[in-house]
């Protein structure tokens, strides 16, 4: 990491990740500028202490730029702001859909750049209620961060983890990965899949309370324990599955899963899933 003192700025600093962030980086010795458009979140930045400065002066001289509002809007933000930018700024987008859509302002002298928390690991060891009750990460509990670069430069991506650690602190790696594939990570691997199955959870969980009759706590705490037994065993190999539930597996993947659910990880479908996402007619390549 570069030990340099940088210039920050947050745009969407009253939002709900533009707060998360600032929060953050309030803390640090860097200079941090906040901008903020809504008048709910120019009240929010407010209210807890921050300054806020316009658009056109926060990003004037700035080292980086982060983005922190929401995949649809970045078009339209990144047109209106990167024509200010200095030469070599570094423009920080919070997830990949709109940089692997093509959507961001094109300027070949500055340097894009996306990055995404993994969240506290479900398996992380936690040693405080703060760690225990940081379930999103940024706060208390470590977490890791994906990253991915527009250009190979070095110095660009020692500069970029510096802001990329400090915004979601504490943080234990950062992984340096294409473009392609973070938006393979995100949306497709803990959206599509992830985020789906945990919602589908829920929705067993109800249907095991409601339309079997099975009283709520009951439900819930078979549920929960086996949640962490199945995690761990099928992403750790923690202990083997009974033979008797590989049966019952099989029979829940035959009855809930397509077979073809892999197309997934087609680049037409992450294409179609991040149009749905981001509103769009057709994906710009």
């Amino acid at each position: 990491m570069t030990g340099q003192q940088l210039k920050i700025a947050v745009v969407g600093a009253g939002g709900k990740m533009g707060m998360r962030v600032s929060n953050n980086l309030q803390r640090s010795t860097h200079d941090v500028r906040y901008v903020e458009n809504s008048t709910t979140g120019q009240r929010r930045t407010v209210d807890v202490g921050r300054t806020l400065t316009d658009a056109g002066t926060a990003v004037r001289d700035v080292d980086v730029v982060i983005l922190a509002i929401p995949d649809i809007a970045l078009g339209a933000v990144s047109e209106q702001l990167v024509p200010q930018l200095q030469p070599g700024t570094i423009v920080l987008t919070l997830d990949p859909a709109a940089a692997y859509a093509n959507l961001l302002y094109d300027r070949s002298d500055i340097e894009y750049a996306v990055a995404h928390p993994c969240h506290p690991s479900v398996f992380l060891q936690r040693k405080t209620e703060a760690e225990l009750n940081d379930t999103l990460g940024g706060i208390a509990a470590p977490q890791d961060v994906v990253a991915a670069l527009g250009s190979g430069d070095a110095e660009k991506q020692a500069l970029a983890e510096t802001a990329i650690r400090l915004m979601y602190a504490p943080v234990v790696d950062v992984h340096w990965v294409t473009v392609k594939q973070l938006a393979y990570l995100e949306p497709t691997l803990v959206e599509v899949v992830v985020c789906m199955i945990g919602d589908l959870l829920n929705d067993a969980l109800q249907e095991t309370i409601h339309t079997v009759g099975v009283p709520e706590p009951a439900a819930r705490a078979m549920l929960m324990g086996h949640v962490q037994v199945a995690l761990a065993n099928g992403l750790r190999g923690d202990n083997p599955f009974s033979d008797a539930c590989l049966i019952a597996m099989d029979y829940g993947r035959a009855k809930i899963i397509k077979e073809d659910w892999k197309s997934i990880f087609n680049d037409d479908e992450l294409d179609y899933v991040l149009k749905q996402m981001l509103h769009l007619d057709h994906i710009h390549r």
